[in-house]
């Protein structure tokens, strides 16, 4: 089964963090994106810019309106993701739980919805 584990966490660590602490970060999150390759649980990752970058994208009555970046109330933000192959939710957790930014954030799991072969 397939889970898209979402990183988030608050901007604001990351730049306290010295320039030592983020290459560690970054390192160990290579090497952990490795090791799921590896084990053939690594479907593909990816890092997002931050949200002061993002557009937000609606369509209202036919009419497109375009917004700079989404309006964050929480500190915390969606930094990348992860999407991975696991057994079950069990197996995703425990997947999750090894991203070195657990440690500093949250991983959000949640199943890919599968609408079958006829759609």
């Amino acid at each position: 089964m397939k889970y898209l584990c979402q990183v988030w966490f608050d901007g604001t660590t990351l730049d306290v963090m010295t320039k030592e602490e983020k290459y560690k970060l970054d390192s160990d999150s290579l090497g952990y994106d490795r090791d799921l390759m590896a084990s053939g649980n690594m479907i593909h990752a990816e890092a997002l810019q931050s949200p002061s970058s993002a557009v937000t994208v609606r369509v209202r009555n036919g009419e497109t309106s375009v917004t700079d970046g989404p309006f964050i109330e929480t500190k915390e933000y969606l930094g990348g993701f992860i999407l991975i192959e696991a057994k079950d939710l069990n197996d995703a957790i425990r997947i999750a739980a090894g991203i070195p930014l657990a440690k500093l954030g949250a991983i959000e799991v949640r199943p890919i919805y599968s609408f079958g072969p006829d759609v």
